[in-house]
């Protein structure tokens, strides 16, 4: 039997710290990183002006992202993954990227309200002025629309911190 490695992916509003816990997760775990930011940034530099941009290369980055992440837990290897997973939709993909492959998975929940979510999207506007432009209240209001907290329904593996 071929070891599988397990899919670590999050929910949480923008804000809630799903970028620094996938840091810190994929150093705990000797796993590999992968951030949505980071491909998007590389792969469509200066291109990503609106939410709707966002949007659009998103859906094109995942049919790719799918299959390299299931390679890589086809070998054994664990995966984290800085990608939203913050709408039933999104979390489906996530749960079919591990469920064709036979891998666990795990979504870690950071069920923050929308007062904590502000005040670190404050602080991270400090610490990153190159974000400021998006990391604002108005961006947080649109975004947090579409968030859906996870449902047992789902059938998911959620941990939950709050």
């Amino acid at each position: 039997m071929n070891n599988i490695g397990t899919l670590y992916f999050f929910c949480g509003k923008m804000g809630a710290g799903k970028s620094t816990k996938s840091k810190q997760l994929a150093i705990e775990k000797q796993a590999v990183l992968l951030s949505e930011d980071d491909w998007l940034e590389s792969l469509y530099p200066n291109q990503i002006t609106s939410f709707e941009d966002y949007l659009k290369f998103s859906a094109q980055l995942k049919p790719m992202v799918k299959k390299h992440v299931q390679n890589i837990l086809s070998v054994g290897t664990d995966v984290v993954m800085d990608f939203p997973g913050n709408t039933q939709k999104q979390r489906k993909w996530f749960l079919d990227i591990a469920s064709e492959v036979n891998a666990n998975h795990q979504l870690i929940f950071l069920n923050l309200n929308n007062e904590q979510c502000l005040r670190q999207i404050a602080q991270r506007r400090n610490e990153q002025p190159e974000r400021a432009t998006f990391d604002t209240e108005e961006t947080f209001i649109q975004v947090t629309r579409f968030f859906e907290a996870p449902e047992a329904s789902e059938g998911l593996n959620i941990l939950e911190f709050s």
